[in-house]
């Protein structure tokens, strides 16, 4: 652990989210907001539990570092995804209800996959989540956040969406399917109550 960098475990059963915050972050939203959007998101996304991730908050300097190092891209980004289970671990991903295709969500929160079995007393890790809040910032204050990458809006907004679109990255969810993308975008929308805005 580096000088004035931040770490602990904070439990929200049936999860565990090992928070890094790196030195000279700012905190523009509670450990507490920042893990009731990552749990809810897990959640949605019915991800095996009990299980484990890590939530690391950091600046554009070291998450550039890793998009070159593991993506073979230049510069910072605003969040990055590092996945420990493949997508079948996780159900279907949501239907369309105006296709009328039927939901496995009940109540904003996804039904559990009958496919996947946790070893008896183990907690899985789901993988890793890095944040770059510098890139937040920029983002939201620059008119470049928010869904579409052209709103403007509270840095803690635009942290927020991160948070929940790298998690639902983690639970193989991937936009480049155009209609996957879409979904995944409504479901990005619930979970951070935007929905009946036009805020995407």
């Amino acid at each position: 652990m580096t000088d004035g960098e931040r770490r602990r475990s904070i439990y929200r059963p049936p999860w565990r989210f090992d928070l890094v915050v790196r030195p000279g972050v700012p905190r523009l939203i509670s450990d507490a907001d920042l893990i009731e959007a990552c749990a809810a998101t897990l959640s949605a996304a019915g991800a095996p539990a009990p299980a484990a991730l890590a939530i690391v908050l950091t600046g554009d300097a070291e998450i550039a570092e890793l998009n070159a190092v593991h993506l073979g891209e230049q510069g910072p980004t605003d969040v990055l995804s590092f996945p420990l289970l493949p997508p079948e671990a996780f159900p279907p991903h949501e239907p369309d209800p105006d296709r009328g295709e039927s939901p496995t969500v009940v109540a904003g929160v996804r039904l559990p996959s009958e496919g996947f079995v946790l070893p008896p007393g183990r907690r899985t890790h789901l993988g890793d989540l890095v944040v770059s809040v510098e890139r937040a910032i920029d983002q939201a204050t620059g008119g470049r956040g928010g869904q579409r990458g052209d709103q403007r809006w509270a840095p803690a907004d635009e942290l927020r969406l991160l948070v929940v679109h790298g998690t639902l990255h983690l639970c193989g969810w991937d936009h480049a399917d155009p209609d996957e993308a879409a979904a995944m975008r409504r479901l990005e929308r619930r979970l951070l109550g935007l929905e009946g805005t036009d805020s995407d």
